[in-house]
């Protein structure tokens, strides 16, 4: 089970996969029914993290609702003749980039909670997170086979971040939490923009006009430090909280033929 200080990076993580303009404006533009992140962010998170434990943790038939499920709302996910970026959620070069971002994503989570990984490590993590590609329409012939072809991937494909007006509004809300109640962004908004400045890789952050100076870098770690080491003395429950009832919610909503999206 995951730990529930693995979201930490979460907010950059979702930045990340976001910024690039196809993606970014057929979410920004979003035309999925409660597919909202700022109209339903309750919602938006439970389907986000639910996608990653059956992804990551479920057996073949649950990965087969889910993969229907995410089918029947991509469908409705493609721009139109008016719109300034052309997209298609059915488009497997965007899903591949999305699924590399989340295995960058929990590298950095494992990273901050653990320490890094050896190579034989990443390896077996990076063939265990090809299932984030192939839940969607990615074919596995697309994921990259072992480190070295992920990182040659990555290298390259950062080349093409970019973020326009409309994007850079939506995900500077995503850091700063505008998206919540105008009383809850106050109080969570400043921290959850310097930790999503902090996980964010610097070329992400130049894209959005974030500054990042030696001095935040370095409170940066001593708060991730800190949180990592009392990380491992929290009771379990606590410590896998919110994944473990994100985790029996899915599987519930599985079993009785509700939706899970």
């Amino acid at each position: 089970m995951l730990s529930g200080l693995a979201l930490a990076p979460a907010g950059a993580n979702v930045i990340m996969q976001l910024s690039r303009l196809p993606i970014g404006h057929a979410v920004a533009e979003s035309k999925v029914p409660g597919g909202s992140l700022s109209k339903h962010p309750v919602k938006r998170t439970r389907t986000t993290l639910g996608y990653i434990m059956i992804a990551l943790f479920g057996s073949e038939h649950e990965r087969e609702v889910l993969r229907a499920e995410v089918n029947a709302q991509h469908r409705l996910v493609r721009s139109s003749e008016d719109d300034a970026v052309t997209y298609d959620a059915f488009d497997p070069e965007l899903q591949l980039w999305v699924a590399a971002c989340m295995y960058q994503g929990t590298l950095d989570a494992i990273g901050f909670l653990r320490g890094s990984l050896d190579d034989e490590e990443r390896n077996l993590l990076l063939a265990r997170c090809a299932r984030f590609a192939t839940t969607l329409q990615v074919p596995a012939s697309m994921w990259p086979g072992d480190r070295v072809a992920f990182d040659r991937y990555w290298n390259t494909e950062v080349q093409k971040i970019a973020v326009d007006d409309v994007t850079r509004e939506f995900l500077l809300g995503i850091a700063s939490l505008s998206f919540l109640p105008r009383p809850l962004a106050r109080v969570l908004g400043p921290l959850h923009l310097f930790l999503t400045s902090g996980f964010l890789p610097e070329p992400f952050r130049k894209e959005l006009g974030l500054e990042w100076t030696a001095r935040q870098q370095a409170k940066f770690e001593r708060c991730t430090h800190a949180a990592g080491a009392v990380n491992r003395y929290l009771p379990r429950s606590l410590r896998e909280f919110p994944w473990n009832v994100v985790e029996f919610d899915t599987r519930r909503r599985i079993r009785s033929g509700r939706s899970i999206l």
